[in-house]
């Protein structure tokens, strides 16, 4: 008796227990629910935009959340465009480059006169004379007619004053350099058609960037020009193409891989620039030794394909001053494949040895239609044979 009676105690006193425990589960939620709301610290909202959960009162004045609309989702940013430029003409330039290409000419200008002015011109005079123009580049066979000419000139005219040996000197320069020769860009539009240039030469002329340069000139005067990077050996020479072109508003054509087939880019450019009515298509070509013969006949394929679409109008050929004589043994090859229709010399303001526009017209039988004169997206200016030699005359 004494057991049961037990048992029924603790029966009675776990019911109790279980009872208590699923009260306290039940109502502490409810309370929960009727406590002061934790504080949620956002954003500060930004000016000028709602707030995503702003806070309010319905009619009981109970506080409730507003969801304002969701704002659509925003897009990676892009880069800003690039401002487009405005390039100076080219005509003048060489004129407010003088200074530039004085400093670095007059030291040859500077000797000639000197040499020139002495008291008595005897055979060793002479030969110095000869010796000075053959070390500026201007080659041994025009340094040699130079010199008779002068000599000629000396004995009749009996010149001494340094006026009149600088007006002297200044003539048989100028005479040399060829004051007669068509040096005007072919740049105009025909028949409908652009004007198509191409620039080819060997590696480390500076011809990527002499072709960026020409298409800012052009630009300056007024021309709507389309690029081509046919140099699709490196990725880099397509992208500092496009580079120079969009900071003149000018569209680059470029191939879509790397190794691509140049003479391929060449005749979509040209076909593009047909269909845009563009005035000058410029074509930029890899730099390739003048020594192997498969770079060389694909520079020849790349013209031919162009003149199944139209005419090139220029062909120009960019050597770098610097390598003097070596200079013209690319020149020759280059002639021999594509017709060079005139000439570009990079790097003129850094060298003393100016005379490579003598040596370089003379064998090639075009002119130096262009020169680079420093390291600035305008220093490329129009060649200029009277402007160019005042410049060496000039220290």
């Amino acid at each position: 008796m004494e057991t049961l009676i037990l048992i029924i105690v603790l029966a009675v006193f776990f019911v109790a227990v279980v009872t208590e425990m699923g009260w306290l589960l039940l109502v502490r939620p409810r309370r929960r629910r009727g406590a002061a709301p934790t504080e949620v610290v956002s954003p500060p909202e930004a000016p000028g935009e709602p707030d995503l959960l702003k806070p309010g009162r319905d009619a009981a004045g109970d506080a409730h959340a507003v969801i304002a609309p969701t704002a659509p989702p925003r897009g990676p940013e892009q880069p800003p465009a690039p401002e487009i430029e405005k390039p100076p003409p080219s005509a003048g330039r060489l004129v407010r480059l003088r200074d530039r290409l004085s400093r670095s000419q007059s030291s040859v200008g500077s000797v000639l006169l000197g040499l020139l002015s002495r008291d008595r011109l005897d055979d060793d005079t002479w030969d110095e004379i000869e010796e000075v123009l053959i070390i500026a580049d201007v080659g041994v066979a025009p340094a040699q007619q130079i010199v008779d000419d002068l000599r000629t000139q000396v004995k009749v005219l009996g010149v001494r004053g340094p006026d009149e040996v600088r007006a002297l000197l200044r003539t048989e320069l100028i005479k040399q350099i060829g004051e007669d020769m068509g040096r005007s860009l072919r740049d105009e539009r025909h028949d409908g058609m652009p004007a198509v240039m191409l620039m080819v030469g060997v590696n480390g002329t500076g011809k990527t960037t002499t072709c960026g340069k020409l298409a800012r000139a052009e630009v300056g005067d007024g021309k709507k020009v389309l690029l081509g990077a046919a140099d699709t050996f490196r990725a880099a020479a397509a992208d500092q193409l496009q580079t120079w072109g969009e900071r003149v508003g000018a569209r680059t054509v470029r191939a879509d891989r790397e190794g691509a087939d140049p003479a391929s880019v060449a005749f979509e450019a040209v076909k593009e620039g047909i269909g845009l009515g563009v005035d000058v298509v410029l074509v930029d070509t890899a730099g390739r030794l003048h020594t192997k013969t498969d770079l060389m006949n694909e520079l020849g394929k790349v013209k031919r394909v162009i003149e199944k679409l139209t005419s090139v109008d220029e062909v120009l050929l960019v050597l770098d001053a610097t390598t003097g004589q070596n200079g013209l043994r690319q020149a020759r090859v280059f002639a021999e494949v594509v017709n060079i229709t005139g000439v570009v010399l990079t790097k003129l303001d850094g060298t003393a040895k100016g005379g490579i526009v003598v040596a370089v017209q003379r064998e090639l039988g075009v002119p130096v239609k262009l020169v680079g004169l420093g390291e600035g997206p305008d220093d490329l200016a129009p060649f200029d044979p009277a402007t160019f030699v005042d410049a060496i005359l000039a220290g």
